[in-house]
């Protein structure tokens, strides 16, 4: 089991784009670890000339070779792991998120977030972070502790997807933007193309539900990952076709789509096969067990198909 290292440069990333034909930057066996380095930002949101607030070299190198990037996640990867092949499940375990950058931004942009309606103006806050205490200061004084993950993490799309926006999460993750995905938890995302091809970006030091005006505290964070790949979707996941995870304490089913009603549906019917394939409850008893025990979460109302992800707290099922 091999422990290797993916920095962010111009050649090892990609902006605001998933593709199956886009080739690996790395290939690694099932059992790697990989610390990937992401970075987020681009030139509109960077700080002043001056400012105590630093960016590392590799976004900066990766701004210089992409001038007029006005949007779009900056994502690490793909990384390909030996043997995969469509159908089968890859088990990614976050071990560590540290920050990477003194500062993050958040900001407000006309015409999309949550209440487009309501604000017309671009708001940009850079937030400082202090990175030995694990705390970010907003400019209003509030200190709020840290819980970093990313956005961003998914593996190659199916191939008759296209090129597609990075903005959406789909079935093959993506932007799930599921604050639960700190250090500590695992995600399961089905595989669609050999090798899997797997990517990571947009960093969050901390957000809330929702994520309701569109960004976080959007920065640059390092994350180590340990890959796994199950044949066949795995021993103990074999209906696995959307998205799913588990934290210390929750397994977790997430939906997505334009409806948020719609989104809350298929969270819950994926709570309710993901019980029943874990116990010998039927799907009535399953389904009377979610409305007793778990709780439903929106995750995210802004990247077009909105989120939802249900927890089921460890230790209820037999």
């Amino acid at each position: 089991m091999a422990t290797l290292s993916l920095r962010a440069s111009p050649e090892t990333v990609r902006i605001g784009v998933f593709d199956a034909v886009f080739p690996p930057v790395m290939t690694i066996a099932s059992g790697d670890t990989v610390e990937v380095q992401c970075v987020s930002g681009r030139d509109s949101v960077m700080p002043p000339a001056g400012s105590p607030l630093t960016s590392p070299p590799e976004l900066l190198a990766i701004l210089a070779a992409n001038p007029g990037t006005t949007a779009g996640h900056i994502v690490t990867g793909p990384i390909a792991i030996e043997g995969a092949m469509p159908g089968d499940m890859l088990e990614i375990k976050i071990h560590k998120i540290v920050p990477g950058a003194n500062w993050g931004y958040n900001v407000i942009r006309p015409l999309v977030g949550t209440l487009p309606e309501d604000f017309h103006e671009t708001t940009m806050m850079h937030i400082p972070v202090d990175q030995e205490r694990g705390v970010c200061t907003l400019p209003w004084g509030t200190e709020l502790t840290l819980a970093p993950f990313f956005g961003v993490m998914g593996v190659a799309p199916p191939p008759a997807f296209g090129r597609i926006a990075s903005k959406e999460p789909r079935i093959h993750g993506g932007n799930l933007d599921n604050k639960e995905l700190t250090a500590g938890s695992t995600l399961f995302l089905p595989v669609w193309v050999p090798g899997a091809n797997f990517s990571v970006g947009d960093g969050h030091g901390v957000q809330g539900d929702g994520e309701v005006c569109v960004t976080a505290l959007e920065m640059c964070l390092t994350g180590t990952f340990t890959f796994t790949l199950h044949k066949g979707g795995g021993p103990t996941n074999p209906l696995l076709k959307m998205p799913r995870a588990e934290s210390a304490t929750h397994y977790i089913t997430m939906g997505m789509n334009e409806d948020l009603d719609q989104a809350m549906k298929q969270a819950l019917r994926e709570m309710i096969v993901f019980i029943c394939s874990r116990s010998n409850l039927s799907r009535e008893q399953a389904y009377a067990f979610c409305s007793l025990a778990v709780d439903f979460h929106v995750t995210q109302t802004v990247n077009g198909e909105k989120g939802v992800h249900g927890l089921l707290k460890k230790g209820l099922l037999f």
